[in-house]
């Protein structure tokens, strides 16, 4: 299996969570448009946590991530995110099972 993975979690500044997920919301407009080796770009609020995002990441292979990183709204987003993170802890992910989007499912 060749995809590659990130378990991504940001704790924000306190307040900063409604300027964050405006940010990603114009993040993942340009990774829906422009990366069809992103499979799986999900990011989520962590129920009881206002301040605590998770993001789970799925990409095609490591080149599909690198050509994400290389993305303009990526680099954007990454220079953004320091004005409401306060903490970024990031896991990367080896899958060796499970089931993933195909290019036929999208």
């Amino acid at each position: 299996m060749n995809h590659f993975g990130l378990f991504v979690r940001f704790t924000l500044r306190e307040g900063a969570g409604e300027a964050f997920d405006a940010l990603m919301e114009e993040t993942t407009a340009g990774i829906r448009a422009h990366e069809p080796g992103t499979l799986v770009y999900a990011c989520h609020k962590v129920e009881g946590a206002p301040d605590e995002r998770i993001f789970f990441e799925i990409y095609a292979d490591h080149a599909a991530f690198e050509e994400h990183e290389r993305q303009p709204h990526t680099r954007h987003f990454l220079a953004e995110r320091t004005k409401y993170v306060e903490k970024t802890e990031v896991d990367r992910l080896e899958p060796y099972t499970g089931k993933y989007p195909t290019e036929a499912e999208k």
